[in-house]
């Protein structure tokens, strides 16, 4: 057992990968990519959310609003993330960054549309593990 891969953490690989490129691109100064690794990273984080439970009646506290009863009462265990869809989810990212730049492109927008282009290939170097093509940082 490593360190890095402790056992049978779901989705650790995908993690792992887009952590090591972010702390890179943070040493670099590279805002671009830096932007499209965090947000991929909270797209994992979100797709592992639950929805609440609905409130149970007579539950909580009369004086704030949801409050629940007991020390952790109001935790919920997170769903468990595989490394597949770990993957699905960057490539989700990367997929509408490109799309979303061919949409800017043909309205004239060149900048914004090179913008997701970089953020695209920072993922998908990340994600492949290579080295992410040259862009200039902002």
């Amino acid at each position: 057992m490593s360190f890095l891969n402790p056992g049978n953490d779901p989705g650790t690989d995908a993690r792992i990968r887009l952590r090591a490129a972010l702390d890179d691109a943070l040493r670099m100064r590279d805002r671009i990519a830096v932007s499209a690794l965090r947000s991929a990273l909270s797209a994992i984080s979100n797709a592992e959310a639950i929805s609440p439970p609905s409130a149970v009646a007579g539950a909580g506290s009369p004086h704030i609003a949801g409050a629940v009863a007991g020390l952790g009462a109001g935790e919920a265990q997170r769903r468990a993330v595989n490394a597949a869809e770990a993957d699905q989810i960057v490539q989700a990212e990367i997929s509408e960054r490109l799309l979303a730049a061919s949409e800017y492109e043909r309205s004239g927008h060149a900048d914004r549309a090179q913008r997701l282009r970089s953020e695209a290939s920072a993922l998908i170097s990340a994600s492949s593990g290579t080295a992410p093509q040259e862009h200039r940082p902002d």
